[in-house]
């Protein structure tokens, strides 16, 4: 029977590109997650044996590990704000411990890339700790340290987009002359599924980067290169951390005590100074931070996006995600499917929108691209509700500024949509 691993962090970022290379290896796959709904909307849901269990309850992960072989520890607390460096390091402890009763064999953990020895943030400083508590147990522990993950959906790289795209002058710290040595997420992952099965690897810290050093304010012009956008970048020193973070949590899909945490660590480098992950996993092939992007880029598009906003509430949801503005909501319909469809398509065709997908009845897709921005309409027939989920992918500042400026009259405009297609049908 093949093996049993454990992953945590399951809504997160790294989980959700990582569960799937697993299962298409061949591995059964055991899901540790606060709020199991989350993971209703992604692709391998029905793959997976899901266990409800959080890392700071010591009670609830009794049975989490049973029969399982290698467990993944891919967890993070920013998002608690104040007070989130004790609560990641008591989860580490609680996690080490109950992985050693239940005879797991091994612990893969994600960190951050930081030097130890030199005067780092909390948020780096709690990544490097929580990797010493793990170590701290009996069970083996295998750590990685990345810096900047480039991929979409990544909350360093979605940071990244969101403020080059919408300010022509992109304004930061001084910090931002600090080096930078970006991983792509599909080599971040490579490291992960190598150290399932090479024994060399096991038990050690490994550094792990790109093949380019460059610096913070750097990748912010050469996102811009890769979309075709003039910027340039204003340092001020003496900005508050407060200040910052409260703009980019305005602005992007980064909440304000994750940016408040991520923006601490552009204050000391981020690079690999002992190189031994390449040696013990050659295979792994290292991608560029352009190449990445443009990867990022080309996969902004409604078929590749993780659907964090299916989490079992049926309520109109609205957030930012993977590049694009999202609008989600439900409405309840009698009209059959074709019904549903002809009224969609009549839709399509009279405002020149382009369909994309039309899946059997259930799934239709429409596009329409503009100078400022790229705009795609997605409805599902799911029994008796229609899903209507659009999604806006900005270019630049004008795309920024058109949704922003009509923001009510695109809440207003998407809703009678949604009905007035269900009257039509």
């Amino acid at each position: 029977m093949a093996k049993l691993i454990l992953v945590t962090g399951a809504t997160g970022y790294i989980a959700s590109r990582l569960i799937p290379r697993l299962l298409d290896s061949g591995y059964r796959v055991r899901c540790l997650a606060r709020d199991p709904l989350r993971l209703q909307g992604r692709s391998w849901f029905n793959q997976v044996d899901i266990f409800q269990a959080d890392v700071t309850t010591p009670e609830s992960l009794i049975h989490a590990f049973d029969g399982v072989d290698t467990a993944y520890y891919l967890i993070h607390n920013m998002s608690a704000g104040h007070g989130y460096t004790k609560i990641e390091l008591d989860g580490a402890r609680n996690f080490a411990s109950a992985a050693e009763t239940a005879g797991v064999q091994h612990i893969i953990y994600l960190g951050g890339l930081a030097d130890p020895e030199q005067h780092i943030a909390p948020h780096m400083r709690s990544r490097i700790e929580t990797g010493k508590v793990l170590r701290e147990g009996k069970v083996p522990v295998t750590e990685f340290r990345a810096g900047v993950i480039t991929g979409s959906g990544s909350i360093s790289f979605e940071m990244i987009r969101f403020m080059t795209e919408l300010f022509p002058i992109v304004p930061g710290p001084v910090w931002m002359k600090n080096k930078s040595q970006p991983i792509a997420v599909q080599n971040v992952i490579d490291y992960l599924f190598a150290a399932l099965t090479n024994p060399n690897g096991r038990g050690g810290v490994f550094e792990i980067g790109g093949p380019n050093i460059t610096v913070y304010g750097d990748l912010m012009l050469r996102y811009a290169n890769a979309r075709g956008l003039k910027r340039k970048m204003f340092l001020l020193p003496g900005i508050p951390i407060s200040l910052m973070a409260f703009g980019v949590g305005l602005m992007t899909p980064v909440p304000y005590p994750i940016a408040y945490a991520l923006i601490g660590g552009l204050s000391a480098d981020s690079i690999v100074k002992h190189s031994e992950a390449l040696k013990v996993s050659p295979e792994v092939k290292l991608i560029d931070f352009d190449s990445a992007t443009h990867k990022a880029l080309k996969i902004t598009h409604p078929d590749h996006i993780e659907r964090v906003w299916v989490d079992g509430d049926s309520s109109a949801k609205s957030i930012k995600h993977e590049g694009c503005f999202i609008d989600h909501r439900e409405l309840k319909t009698n009209s059959s499917p074709e019904n549903i469809f002809s009224a969609i398509t009549h839709f399509a065709s009279a405002y020149g929108w382009h369909i994309e997908t039309i899946a059997e009845n259930s799934r239709i897709l429409v596009s329409n691209k503009n100078h400022f921005s790229t705009q795609w309409i997605e409805w599902r027939i799911e029994q008796t509700h229609l899903t209507q989920t659009v999604f806006f992918s900005p270019y630049g500042m004008f795309g920024f500024l058109y949704w922003y400026l009509l923001m009510p009259f695109h809440k207003m405009q998407l809703s009678n949509l949604g009905r007035k297609i269900i009257r039509q049908g």
